[in-house]
């Protein structure tokens, strides 16, 4: 039985004080600090953040209606001079969510936001009282790793509840569930958690790469997009590795394209996004076939899902309805979430639940926390995690190989190597 929302240690809503310049910058991570910065960066593009001029804290089932009530007081108390006025510009709060239903919520507004979309890029300054623009220049070079030590903990306990979800399936009690692993990385030295963050975006700049409180990665996986009524989705499902030989990883990418296996595990995903997003648009549009995304590692099957919502929809709604989709739990949901509460023996924190922003006007991007890492306080190890789409006729073996693959990008990224 979940809790209802409790509210932790979080800032009462107090009066903000925006302002937004247009200046020029190049890298947004660049300008970040070592420590207590926030970041969300798509192909250059972006926003990245520092300092705290409000935050909230929630746990329990209720958490995302008691964040968008917390949100909604103060974006509605704030004085904003924007003159931009792009998504993202003006007042702004960074967040995660628990995977679980009853797990913890949290948004932080930052004092400082950079900001960086179609050519243009602003800074915004945020507080109780109105701050001078700060000197935006690139700072200190991020701290190399030491060596960096990996265990994957119990493997066959892993691939044994791959079985056992296979036999769950075939004897039709749910189509599909997603269950997940974990990696523990341990640091020589306290990790400069710009090091990795930065080689992702360089790495794997067609994915969204972020870090909020510890909790960093590079998801391919955009949750929703609410951009002036406009509200998008994309739905991976269905993986295959990539060899690094072109022509072999081209006729890999027909077979994924064709297998039955991973075009129902890909429709069961599609479906139960454009099913939660019909509950706000009227009407709902998705390519007719997905097609296959390349990232270096990997390749997915993709369709991209879309839909108009009415005026003064808050993209924090969206998210309610849409976690968690069938891409990160499973058919039917609720059936594969108990089943990932009874075997999959990992507490999953903020992997694969949403992490992105939200800004004044109720838009914002929200990504689903994959290819992710959970730093810990000290800095000193981490949690990997990784996770397959089971369905009938998944062999476990090959599930491990393709956790592996997904495991890949962050794994390297910690390298002290360039």
């Amino acid at each position: 039985m979940t809790n209802p929302a409790e509210p932790a240690a979080s800032d009462a809503p107090v009066r903000l004080l925006v302002r937004t310049h247009q200046v020029e910058v190049d890298d947004l991570l660049d300008l970040v600090p070592e420590r207590d910065f926030l970041a969300w960066v798509h192909d250059g593009d972006g926003l990245v953040g520092w300092g705290r001029a409000a935050s909230f804290d929630v746990t329990g089932a209720d958490r995302f209606d008691e964040a968008s009530r917390w949100w909604d007081t103060v974006r509605h108390q704030a004085v904003v001079r924007d003159d931009l006025e792009a998504p993202g510009s003006g007042l702004v709060a960074f967040g995660t969510f628990d995977f679980a239903a009853d797990g913890a919520a949290h948004l932080t507004v930052p004092e400082v936001v950079v900001g960086r979309r179609d050519g243009r890029a602003w800074v915004s300054t945020i507080g109780t009282a109105l701050a001078p623009v700060p000197d935006l220049h690139p700072g200190d070079r991020p701290q190399r790793p030491g060596a960096v030590t990996f265990d994957d903990g119990d493997v066959d306990a892993w691939t044994d509840a791959v079985g056992a979800a296979v036999r769950r399936i075939d004897a039709d009690e749910l189509d599909k569930v997603v269950l997940a692993r974990a990696s523990r990385a341990e640091f020589e030295r306290p990790l400069d958690v710009r090091w990795p963050l930065s080689r992702l975006a360089r790495d794997y700049p067609a994915c969204w790469t972020f870090h909020v409180d510890g909790f960093f990665g590079s998801t391919p996986e955009m949750l929703v997009r609410l951009d002036r009524g406009l509200v998008t989705s994309r739905v991976l499902a269905g993986t295959i590795r990539r060899t690094g030989d072109d022509a072999h990883d081209a006729a890999l990418a027909g077979s994924l394209a064709r297998s039955s296996k991973d075009l129902e595990e890909h429709e069961y995903a599609v479906r139960s996004v454009a099913d939660a997003l019909h509950t706000h648009c009227s009407a709902v549009q998705r390519s007719e076939s997905p097609f296959v995304l390349h990232l270096p590692n990997v390749m997915h099957l993709a369709t991209d899902v879309a839909g108009v919502v009415p005026a003064g929809t808050s993209v924090l709604s969206v998210v309610a309805d849409l976690h968690p989709s069938a891409a990160v739990g499973g058919t039917p949901t609720a059936d594969a979430v108990e089943l990932i509460a009874q075997i999959e023996g990992l507490d999953r924190g903020r992997y694969a639940g949403p992490v992105g922003w939200i800004d004044g006007n109720g838009d914002g991007e929200w990504g689903i926390g994959l290819r992710s890492a959970e730093l810990a306080p000290d800095a000193r190890s981490a949690r990997l995690f990784a996770g397959c789409g089971i369905v009938a006729g998944s062999v476990p073996a090959d599930e491990l190989a393709e956790s592996d693959a997904k495991l890949i990008p962050v794994r390297a990224a910690l390298s002290p190597r360039d």
